[in-house]
């Protein structure tokens, strides 16, 4: 007979077997609010792939497959048992069949697809809720394409591999594969995110584009990819090359792994200390033009981190929602307690801010006209720098939520929580998003006038969005000590356009909600501080998975 004392009550049920993409109000209609008008054979289409992997998200394979692959992190053979360097780096199986669904549901394929953008992003977005690690190399593989193709002879060669739906694990030449993943080496150790004071070398072998490089990369993400793009000094300054892991012979190419980093979280993904010492690069681009040709895989990633920060905060509320409507405690269950209603009340509204900012900035890369591309090029280091600065506060309050079941590894908060600042870091820091923002501010007025012409859509809708915009353009007058207030001004510059796309398109609760506390001033600094008066039920009712 079971001892009475070990009977389990009062506990929330596993979260498994939902839809993350059905069950998400605010992505499910952000989805169909870009696609409106599109044909409805692709209406139908999205809809359709986005479900299926929403209900994949949720099962409770795709949850093992991330705790497995976190428990079990990958590990670098240097040498074959014979003593042939072999620079490998090995992964539990379960990486294998997170990163190979990723890749068969299209996750590095937005570049020629209808609606592709968007539709990627939903899909990464969803797909990231079940692990993050693998979605680095995810994320690089979909970004090499526009940086490739200032190369036509190059992009033709390796894009159909690039946005294959096909997944093939292993080394071996580029050309027997359907399907490839890439890499990024550009960090170096005394350079950091100053990539022009980087001293690897590149010699030209001859006038076909073809070089040797010698030198080392600090930190060289998913080592275990076909390709790289790296950057490198060659006679005419720095520029972009493209390295492969295996040459067209079947030899493998020089490129030596030192070792794997010991990272705060991302354990199951790979990121390394490469050497290059008479490794061959076919350049990309021109000479001295490098940073020119990798930035456009560098805004893609940026908003990469923008969806990938987004997905973590979406789960981190999805897991406090579910915990609170189970838990009961001083008589009544958590989610009918006032001021747990306001906590998650206000992780709810961080949340679809995020959201919906996020699906209209993909949304803006399918459109790809000039004003949106001009304002693409404030929003998203904006964005970047916002979003990811507050995925981490959010999800320890999430976490907190769950009390101490929330601190054990069980429950899967502490994975998030270590992952949560990885987004800020990645793809340059926060000094780095605010200092990019001051910079198309000073020589790119088309970026600034796209950027208020968006926020100006809402403009008279409420009023504390306009006194928002107002405090922004007189900060943005004056010049004074800019650099100093340089995260000021961004944070208000994401603050007003969340504000403005919630508006425009939330239920009246939610963007009301939004705008009395970060952009009307009564709230306080921590979540939970809401102001008296709103309807949070209403806020936490929406934020529940529904299906």
């Amino acid at each position: 007979m079971a001892a009475t004392t070990h009977t389990v009550t009062n506990q929330a049920p596993p979260l498994v077997g939902y839809n993350a993409y059905s069950g998400d109000q605010a992505l499910t209609e952000g989805v169909e609010r870009h696609l409106a008008g599109a044909p409805v054979a692709l209406l139908g289409e999205v809809r359709e792939e986005l479900t299926s992997l929403g209900l994949a998200t949720g099962s409770e394979q795709a949850q093992l497959w991330g705790a497995q692959a976190n428990g079990n992190p990958p590990e670098l053979r240097t040498h074959d048992r014979y003593g042939n360097r072999i620079d490998e780096v090995e992964f539990h199986p379960a990486w294998h069949r997170l990163l190979g669904h990723a890749v068969t549901s299209g996750l590095t394929d937005a570049w020629g697809r209808p609606a592709g953008h968007l539709r990627r992003a939903a899909g990464f977005f969803l797909w990231s809720q079940a692990e993050s690690g693998h979605g680095c190399p995810v994320s690089m593989t979909h970004a090499a394409v526009p940086a490739l193709r200032t190369d036509p002879e190059l992009a033709a060669e390796w894009e159909p591999r690039l946005t294959s739906h096909v997944y093939e694990e292993g080394l071996r030449p580029p050309a027997q594969k359907a399907g490839v993943l890439f890499g990024m080496g550009m960090t170096e150790k005394q350079g950091g995110s100053d990539v022009r004071a980087n001293t690897t070398v590149a010699k030209p072998l001859d006038a076909s584009g073809e070089y040797v490089l010698t030198g080392h990369k600090w930190f060289c993400s998913a080592p275990m990819s076909d390709g790289f793009l790296v950057l490198a000094q060659a006679p005419g300054g720095l520029t972009c090359f493209l390295v492969p892991r295996v040459l067209g012979d079947g030899t493998r190419n020089v490129f030596a792994i030192q070792r794997l980093k010991d990272k705060l979280g991302n354990k199951s993904n790979a990121s390394s200390e490469v050497e290059f010492d008479g490794t061959w690069g076919r350049r990309v681009g021109e000479e001295g033009r490098g940073v020119r040709t990798i930035i456009e895989m560098v805004a893609a990633t940026r908003l990469d981190c923008v969806i990938g920060s987004a997905s973590l905060m979406r789960q981190a509320l999805t897991q406090a929602v579910h915990h609170a409507e189970h838990r009961s405690a001083f008589g009544a269950r958590l989610v009918e307690q006032p001021l747990m209603r306001n906590v998650l009340a206000d992780l709810a509204l961080e949340s679809e801010a995020a959201t919906v900012l996020t699906l209209r900035l993909a949304a803006a890369y399918d459109a790809g006209t000039e004003q949106e591309r001009a304002f693409l090029r404030l929003a998203v280091p904006a964005a970047k720098y916002w979003v990811t600065k507050r995925c981490t506060p959010m999800v320890a309050e999430a976490l907190e939520c769950l009390g101490g079941n929330g601190y054990v590894e069980e429950s899967g908060l502490p994975r998030l929580l270590r992952e949560s600042p990885l987004n800020s870091i990645w793809e340059g820091s926060g000094n780095v998003q605010a200092l990019d923002v001051l910079r198309a501010l000073q020589r790119e007025p088309q970026a600034l006038d796209a950027f208020l012409r968006e926020v100006g859509l809402a403009r008279g809708a409420d009023h504390r969005l306009d006194a928002a915009i107002k405090d922004l353009l007189t900060d943005l007058a004056d010049l004074e000590g800019i650099e100093g207030r340089a995260r000021r001004v961004v944070e208000r510059m994401a603050l007003v356009l969340q504000g403005s796309l919630l508006v425009r398109w939330a239920p009246a609760q939610v963007a009301d909600a939004f705008c009395a506390s970060r952009l009307g001033g009564d709230w306080g600094t921590a979540f939970g501080t809401l102001p008296y008066g709103l309807d949070l039920r209403a806020v936490v009712e929406r934020a529940r998975i529904t299906g």
